[in-house]
């Protein structure tokens, strides 16, 4: 368990935490000469059971409340220090406000230089304590009276927090590694060493995490190896949730690369984002807050400003509740759940805080009841609630990647998840889309009648292409879904293919006789060069045919599949385009893509054209569907996906 004491300057929390555990966590030498602490300090004492029981001693100034909190996010227990003399002060007011804006609601209450008042003073200032605590969570919660000087009444309270140790449910090491970093240094032997308390999940020595978000480097932030490690001061070969943890890290940074307010995760949780949706409360104390104040976002332990957008009205009154987007004019880190505090743009009062809800949020449509209903869904520690609800709305599926690290679930509990809740899940490459069941056949439904509808229009065409098929469906469905939606209609003989085209398996394209038999003279010349086909006018010259009779036949036969309009008036034949799939294919099996310098060596080899006719080829893959286009390369659209679906 970890105790974080909260209290006025001067009230004797350092003095306290030396008697309970004989620790001076002052280690500034400005904090020895002057005596008051500036900066978080640290100690620890061993359990009976072989635990240890950590402190992190908080500054009790005003102008340092950005210190505490960086400390204050990551305690399980709160040691409020209230002097008997002078009785709840400004700071001690303040601290248990942002305490109780944390959502801490263990503690217990120290009430110290009871050695400097008599015993009226000492019963006055426990009303005082309970009348400040009302309404807290940590209403209730037991008063010490002691002094740390002369040793009275700490043992009592030493006894209480082992008590409060021993019961304190162990954090669940659940989700993938987080630290919120709130010191750095360097020691020698060892190099440059971060501290924190670790959020969620495991680490251990040898393990590769990320520093983000990054001062420099790429987005993903700085990668580190853990050489070694200290938890809760001692040597260990791992750390995990709850416990504070010293990580000796290694890698391409130097120390002054690290500050506090980043943090060390496992890799794939180095997601970094400027805006977040939260749940929102202020305290019934302060004022209301308006639409697009500018504020200090304490999260983890950095302070980032930034500024408060409300979703629900453009108030929210004193004591009120509501959602809300925040966003930061600098990177941070955050998952759901992730408690975070609110100070106005002086940095002198506190005015809200609340917990992070959706680390992905939209750029439009924040405020419509669909929105509002998920962020409601949201509140929910359970993420079945709103996943559920998201699967429901979302008919082009649910982004399961991007889910897992707002909820910060690792791979095995993430896909228990998508199991549980009986998604369809369409995987491609490292994406992940899940689709309600309900959704996943109204797809298909969908798809269907779009192709209904196209049979309807243009009775003449063999069926639609699949890109095209694919924006007529929903335009936001992911390629992959559209495969894979593709491949189960035409497993269950419910949608049929043709080369390229795509059509409900009753429909059947026809040419007039008399185009079957003009076609019948004019495909030899396509034939003859059939990798570089001649264009229309040169078809019409070489036939004596109108030119513009044989761009409408041309038109006719390309809506009935039997040719491809490559390029403008340039018409390659059926056979033809899958002999340009097959080669285009083992180009990307030999060189990993389609360059149009290769592509032309092949085809003008074989009879075919220049480097024109070769851009045109790839430019008409890429138009369809079959591959897509990384700056002058063509990469296959799927690995899985064989050319022959061209010739079919």
């Amino acid at each position: 368990m970890i105790i974080g004491t909260a209290g006025h300057i001067d009230h004797g929390k350092t003095t306290l935490v030396k008697a309970l555990t004989g620790v001076d966590a002052d280690r500034l030498p400005q904090e020895k000469a002057r005596g008051i602490t500036l900066d978080l300090g640290y100690a620890y004492v061993p359990q009976a059971d072989g635990s240890v029981l950590g402190f992190i001693d908080v500054p009790g100034h005003e102008k340092l409340v950005h210190n505490m909190l960086a400390g204050a996010t990551g305690i399980d227990f709160v040691l409020l220090v209230i002097a008997a003399d002078d009785g709840p002060m400004p700071q001690t007011r303040e601290h248990l406000e942002l305490l109780d804006l944390l959502g801490l609601h263990r503690g217990a209450v120290a009430l110290t230089k009871c050695d400097a008042v008599d015993a009226p003073r000492i019963a006055a200032a426990r009303e005082e304590i309970e009348a400040l605590l009302a309404g807290t969570r940590l209403q209730g919660s037991p008063v010490f009276a002691l002094s740390a000087t002369t040793g009275a009444g700490v043992a009592e309270l030493r006894a209480h927090l082992d008590a409060a140790a021993a019961a304190h449910p162990a954090r669940r090491a659940t989700g993938r590694f987080r630290l919120a970093i709130d010191r750095c240094f360097t020691l020698a032997g060892l190099g440059t060493v971060v501290t924190g308390t670790a959020f969620s999940g495991r680490v251990g020595a040898g393990d590769t995490v990320n520093i983000a978000p990054a001062q420099r480097g790429s987005h993903g932030g700085i990668r580190a190896r853990v050489k070694s490690l200290h938890v809760q001061d001692r040597p260990a070969t791992h750390g995990q949730a709850g416990e504070r943890c010293a990580l000796a890290l290694a890698g391409d940074f130097e120390k002054q690369d690290i500050e506090r307010g980043m943090w060390v995760v496992e890799p794939a949780a180095a997601r970094s984002l400027t805006r977040f949706q939260a749940e929102l409360r202020v305290p019934a104390t302060q004022a209301a807050l308006k639409h697009w104040t500018p504020v200090h976002v304490h999260l983890g332990a950095a302070d980032i400003t930034g500024r408060v957008a409300l979703l629900e009205g453009d108030l929210l009154a004193p004591g009120a509740t509501a959602l809300a987007e925040i966003l930061l004019d600098r990177e941070t880190l955050a998952v759901r759940g992730d408690r975070f505090v609110l100070r106005d743009a002086s940095a002198r009062h506190s005015i809200a805080g609340g917990r992070v809800l959706d680390c992905f949020p939209p750029t439009r449509h924040k405020r419509s009841p669909a929105r509002l209903a998920l962020l409601a869904a949201l509140r929910d520690d359970d993420p079945a609630t709103s996943l559920h609800l998201l699967a429901g709305q979302s008919a082009a599926g649910v982004d399961l990647e991007r889910f897992a690290a707002n909820w910060n679930l690792a791979d095995d509990a993430a896909a228990a998840l998508w199991q549980a809740a009986g998604l369809r899940v369409v995987e491609s490459g490292e994406e992940q889309i899940g689709f309600a069941a309900a959704c996943w056949q109204a797809l298909g439904e969908r798809l269907l009648a779009a192709l209904a509808t196209e049979h309807l229009r243009a009775p003449d065409m063999v069926g639609v292409e699949r890109e095209r098929l694919r924006r007529l469906t929903l335009p936001t469905l992911a390629r992959a879904a559209f495969d894979a939606l593709v491949a189960e209609l035409l497993g269950a003989g419910r949608l049929s293919a043709s080369r390229a085209w795509l059509h409900l398996p009753e429909h059947r394209a026809s040419l007039a006789a008399g185009d079957r038999e003009l076609f019948a003279v004019l495909k030899p010349l396509l034939d003859a060069q059939s990798l570089g086909p001649p264009r229309v006018r040169d078809v019409a010259r070489d036939s004596g045919t109108a030119e513009d009779v044989v761009r409408q036949l041309f038109r006719r036969l390309a809506r009935a599949g039997e040719l491809y309009p490559v390029a403008h008036d340039h018409y390659f034949t059926a056979e033809a385009v899958a002999q340009l799939a097959a080669i285009v294919a083992e180009l990307n099996a030999e060189k990993a893509a389609a360059r149009a310098a290769d592509l032309r060596d092949i085809i003008y080899r074989d009879g075919g054209g220049g480097r024109k006719v070769a851009i045109h080829i790839l430019e008409f893959f890429d138009r369809i569907g079959y591959t897509r286009r990384v700056r002058d390369e063509h990469l296959l659209r799927s690995r899985d996906t064989p050319p022959e679906w061209l010739s079919r």
